[in-house]
């Protein structure tokens, strides 16, 4: 018995295969119209359509005049082609100086590719040149196109694998984040800061007091003789010496954790300085700090003697890093965004 209807299930967004264009060349010889060979291969009819002004060529034949029609090897052919030329091309050598520039970045300056590509894009000198994307250049990376490996981006291969505890009954030094005015919260006025210290390799090596500034993201390392109130206290006053009369105006508050070592920074700071102290075990709550201080140990590991590293070192270290373009500052260097704000105090 005959099939009437068409029991094909509907193969939409699928390719046509090569015996459906000999179907295809043998249902349009016979006259059938483009919707009824499509009813009849479970197609919409401008598949049908497509195909058939894909695989149709002019024909030559002597004593004859030209004359057009369809062969499915034709159509096949055609597709294939096309197939194969389909796609984003390579611009791993269109845009080599570049990819260069970027390797260079990244191994030597601990850039990342993102920081890489929105900074140069911001700068005349690749203003007409050739470039690739973000996702391009880790693309090429992760395809080990590049003498730049995944190992050689830090933040790549680190997962947090620690896990939220809440503990009770911590000592708090002085007034609570809590109390801190909520217009800092957005980072628009400059002059917050947030304040950590980082330890070396035992307990007796140096330490490293850090600060980071909330808007600009400024951020300065000083080397201290221990992890101690007075060795931040003695740091803290060579800023005051530094600054001057600007001092209060550059340093309006400080966030700190609640470690001894900062037992004495509201006092020594009174009637110059807010000081305000995060939560016990919230050191999301000075996130920037904790940022910075984790772009420092790309420097300088966990293990590693600071004692090692001499204050000129420990200086060109967060030079380094204020001179890596962030996104977050529309990829603008916060030592340049700190500098624009001390020119307006001064």
């Amino acid at each position: 018995m005959a099939h009437t209807e068409n029991t094909i299930q509907n193969r939409k967004n699928k390719h046509l295969s090569p015996f459906e264009r000999g179907q295809i060349g043998a249902l349009h010889k016979a006259g059938d119209p483009n919707w009824e060979i499509a009813r009849r291969l479970g197609r919409v009819h401008q598949t049908i359509a497509n195909e058939l002004k894909r695989g149709t060529t002019t024909q030559l034949k002597t004593g004859r005049e030209p004359y057009k029609a369809y062969f499915p090897e034709t159509g096949q052919a055609v597709y294939e082609n096309n197939r194969r030329n389909c796609g984003a091309k390579s611009k791993l050598l269109v845009a080599s100086d570049f990819v260069e520039f970027a390797c260079q970045q990244i191994t030597t300056q601990s850039w990342s590719p993102d920081a890489v590509v929105r900074f140069a894009k911001q700068q005349n000198d690749w203003k007409d040149k050739p470039m690739v994307s973000t996702k391009t250049l880790y693309n090429y990376i992760d395809q080990c196109l590049l003498s730049v490996r995944n190992v050689d981006l830090p933040m790549k291969t680190k997962l947090n694998t620690k896990t939220k505890r809440v503990r009770k009954n911590r000592r708090i030094l002085g007034t609570s984040i809590v109390e801190r005015p909520l217009e800092i919260e957005d980072r628009e006025e400059f002059g917050h800061w947030e304040i950590d210290t980082v330890e070396g390799k035992k307990s007796y090596d140096n330490a490293l007091l850090t600060i980071v500034e909330r808007k600009t993201r400024n951020y300065f390392a000083i080397k201290i003789d221990d992890q101690d109130h007075d060795s931040v206290d003695h740091a803290i006053k060579q800023l005051q010496h530094f600054y001057g009369d600007l001092f209060s105006q550059v340093f309006k508050t400080i966030t700190s954790d609640n470690g001894s070592e900062f037992s004495n920074l509201s006092a020594s700071l009174e009637g110059v300085t807010e000081v305000y102290f995060a939560r016990p075990y919230a050191p999301y709550e000075r996130g920037s700090n904790e940022r910075h201080n984790g772009l420092l140990r790309r420097f300088i590991p966990k293990g590693k003697a600071i004692s090692d590293y001499s204050r000129k070192a420990i200086q060109r270290i967060y030079q380094t890093i204020n001179n890596l373009p962030r996104k977050i500052l529309d990829y603008q260097q916060p030592a340049m965004a700190f500098e624009q704000e001390i020119a307006k105090l001064a």
